[in-house]
């Protein structure tokens, strides 16, 4: 099922998600769903705080680009994007490179919003699946960049944090607008 997107305004997305302590029917059943609204709406990963849920639990797919990374490694094995698309995890633990690297970003929960993010290039991400496995991902290039973004909103932490203080002024008016926006669609 489709759900909606929760947009920007909303307190859900500024809270830190409870860690999921057991995967059941219910939690399944939201992973789906929101593969399907990610689908839907065209993105690379979606965060549980994003359709309303305040849990750690996320899911990226970036198999459209399979040239998208210029490594993956898997629990310390070279692998392919097929052999993890799509990633769906709970309770993830993320360590970034030294190295930084800047590229544009959007979010769903900001519609129309683009910028330049300065992310580690590189991650080492602890993701435990929904059967329970631990997948120790090591990456860069557009998957570490969905991998990072998801798990920021798992902590209440939204891509325009990580703008710079020029850009954050450049569309303080943008932000405010979709704030009014979001909170008129709720009255």
């Amino acid at each position: 099922m489709v759900r909606e997107i929760i947009m920007f305004g909303d307190p859900v997305l500024r809270k830190k998600g409870a860690a999921v302590e057991e995967v059941t029917p219910e939690i399944r059943q939201l992973a789906e769903d929101m593969l399907e609204t990610m689908r839907e709406a065209q993105g690379v990963g979606l965060a549980a705080p994003q359709v309303g849920e305040s849990l750690q639990l996320a899911v990226v797919d970036v198999s459209h680009d399979p040239e998208c990374v210029s490594f993956l490694r898997v629990n310390g094995e070279d692998a392919s994007m097929d052999d993890i698309m799509p990633l769906v995890f709970i309770n993830p633990v993320v360590e970034g490179s030294d190295e930084k690297d800047t590229d544009v970003e959007g979010c769903l929960s900001f519609p129309d919003l683009r910028a330049d993010i300065t992310r580690p290039a590189e991650v080492n991400a602890k993701l435990t699946t929904l059967d329970g496995e631990v997948l120790e991902i090591e990456t860069d290039g557009l998957l570490a960049r969905a991998i990072q973004h998801e798990v920021d909103h798992l902590f209440g932490v939204l891509f325009i944090d990580r703008m710079s203080t020029a850009r954050k002024l450049a569309i303080k008016k943008t932000l405010k607008e979709l704030q009014r926006t979001y909170s008129q669609s709720q009255s």
